[in-house]
């Protein structure tokens, strides 16, 4: 079976092709959910399924993205060597078998002014 049902992965987060600090990001997948702070370092549950994270920075910007869960082929041939391949199966079954990239990069997308924002004219807003 494979060596630890977590995995580390680093988040980062860009806007306008430039690395932003302090973007609270929820990382979550079927067996669980993780909250922190971009960029940092947070500890997941493997699963086989998607691990999806959704971030924000104030009211600035927004993201959301679906990561793809991997068969982790360093511990595969141990497992069918050794195990006669129950250790695969246990390991597909649990999600410790798969993985996520290590380093996962989200583009944060620039939030829309509010639509009264967007439409006002700075006239009108004047006090005489």
């Amino acid at each position: 079976m494979s060596e630890s049902p977590v995995q580390q992965l680093e988040v980062r987060a860009v806007l306008d092709y430039r690395e932003i600090g302090g973007v609270g990001c929820i990382l979550s997948n079927d067996v669980g959910r993780w909250y922190m702070i971009a960029p940092g370092r947070v500890t997941v549950t493997r699963s086989s399924e998607p691990l999806s994270i959704s971030c924000k920075k104030g009211s600035a910007a927004t993201a959301a993205e679906v990561v793809q869960a991997r068969l982790d082929t360093s511990n595969l041939m141990g497992n069918l060597v050794i195990s006669a391949g129950l250790g695969y199966f246990v390991d597909r079954h649990s999600g410790a078998g798969y993985g996520y990239p290590a380093i996962l990069t989200v583009v944060m997308q620039p939030s829309a002014p509010p639509p009264e924002a967007a439409g006002a004219n700075p006239l009108d807003t004047r006090v005489f």
